[in-house]
């Protein structure tokens, strides 16, 4: 998916896991900030599992692409929710993934509109300057011929750093408490919100090249999941 942006800047958030009160909290704390000027967000996939509130996460997701310029990317969290959901993977794999705290934010079968709405999402975003994907990329192929192995399930170590000739990569997927890890050619945003109630949000400036020009840190504790 490629677009050149009018926007001035671009906000990219991770890995969420149902927590429906950091994604409140980011998207409020981005219209604040963003100050009359126009603004894009991305968020780089992961909506659902291990956190309480799944359902909201989606519906609030559903419902902010409808009011304003917000790219929702797919996550492999979603890809797993999908495909236990119509057989094509084992459903125990999902409900021991964080699937079961989701079901039980729906309390129900989830409705045919949130599963056709995540099927749909797209696996990377790119505008020129930078590539949004939830899990990496494969430094060596165009995006033209990535996988979605590569974009949603792929990882990659804490001090790898790789560039690729389309745009910095901005992604999530692995966790690291102590993240973001910024460098020269990537950005994983991933910092475990849904066990540290930390939430970081990227700020791109799209008349600039590279990485963050600024980082926005959401906090709320919350009762670790993990027990």
């Amino acid at each position: 998916m490629n677009e050149s942006s009018a926007t001035k800047f671009t906000y990219a958030i991770a890995d969420l896991h149902g927590r429906f009160d950091l994604v409140e909290r980011a998207f409020a704390e981005i219209a604040k900030r963003a100050a009359g000027h126009r603004f894009k967000i991305v968020t780089l996939g992961d909506y659902v599992d291990r956190g309480p509130a799944s359902r909201q996460v989606v519906e609030f997701l559903m419902n902010a692409q409808q009011c304003g310029d917000v790219i929702c990317l797919k996550g492999n969290h979603e890809d797993m929710m999908v495909g236990a959901i119509k057989g094509d993977y084992e459903s125990d794999w999902w409900i021991s993934n964080g699937g079961g705290t989701t079901m039980a934010s729906y309390g129900e079968q989830p409705p045919k509109s949130h599963i056709e709405w995540m099927e749909r999402l797209p696996l990377s975003y790119t505008d020129g300057k930078r590539i949004f994907v939830h899990a990496g990329v494969d430094p060596t192929l165009p995006m033209s011929e990535q996988t979605e192995q590569n974009l949603v399930w792929s990882r990659v170590g804490k001090k790898i750093n790789y560039s690729h000739p389309e745009g910095f990569v901005v992604h999530g997927h692995t966790p690291f408490e102590d993240g973001p890890i910024v460098l020269l050619g990537r950005a994983n945003m991933d910092t475990g919100a849904v066990w540290t109630g930390r939430l970081v949000i990227a700020v791109f400036d799209n008349a600039k090249d590279g990485g963050p020009v600024e980082m926005i840190e959401i906090n709320h504790s919350h009762p670790d999941p993990r027990g």
